[in-house]
């Protein structure tokens, strides 16, 4: 085992601690969020120690990248989530190599992926991203635009609706970091009158994850914690 990899293993133990200190303290069930290793920019053998670690849930951004990656690993027992932007050209090769995705902003893009989804797979997941911040230049849908595109979704055969998603605006105050956030999971409880086998809050990353586990987070998409910092493309 080499320096890296032993680094790996290290700060997958060091953040599963913290999320369970957090379930803890937020009275959450231990064992109820899932940590899911942001992979994007870093090597097969980065993610080879990660799994080596125990490490089963990665999440890609670049489809060409994650692609290489998943074929080169060849490993069953992974499940991989995509939470890149989707370009409707590109929609066939996240049907054939992903479980989840985390992204649906478009009714469009939705129909795609149920139409191109392998018959031989299961229904693909998938969580409609909500741009909870307003930011421009984020993606994702607004707020009103929920239940019509969760209607469009659940509609569809080969896609399997499981909740919501967002990456808010970054703010250093935990107060401040759990007010998006609980915006979120309150869309998500509205959305639960009509679909109650809704279960995933996708959000929270390494600096909010704390407060993401206090409003309800079920999924955490967490890279820096793991792999250091990102290497950019």
């Amino acid at each position: 085992m080499n320096n890296t990899e032993k680094d790996i293993i290290t700060a997958l133990a060091q953040i599963r601690q913290r999320i369970a200190d957090a379930e803890q303290r937020f009275n959450r069930v231990s064992g109820s969020v899932q940590l899911l290793a942001v992979s994007k920019t870093k090597p097969v053998t980065d993610i080879q120690a990660a799994i080596n670690g125990g490490q089963s849930y990665f999440a890609e951004n670049y489809l060409q990248e994650a692609v290489e990656k998943i074929i080169h690993l060849n490993n069953g027992q992974v499940v991989w989530h995509f939470i890149g932007s989707i370009q409707s050209n590109k929609t066939r090769d996240i049907t054939q190599y992903f479980q989840w995705v985390h992204t649906i902003d478009r009714a469009k893009v939705a129909r795609r992926l149920s139409e191109l989804r392998p018959n031989h797979l299961p229904p693909l997941n998938v969580c409609l991203q909500i741009n909870i911040s307003g930011e421009e230049n984020k993606s994702g849908i607004e707020p009103h635009e929920i239940k019509q595109l969760a209607h469009d979704c659940a509609s569809l055969p080969n896609l399997r609706l499981r909740g919501l998603m967002a990456m808010p605006a970054q703010y250093s105050d935990f107060e401040r970091q759990r007010v998006s956030f609980r915006q979120l999971r309150l869309f998500l409880t509205e959305l639960q009158t009509e679909y109650p086998e809704l279960d995933t809050l996708s959000m929270g990353t390494t600096n909010d994850l704390e407060a993401a586990i206090a409003e309800g987070a079920t999924i955490l998409r967490i890279g820096t914690a793991i792999f250091g910092a990102r290497s950019y493309r």
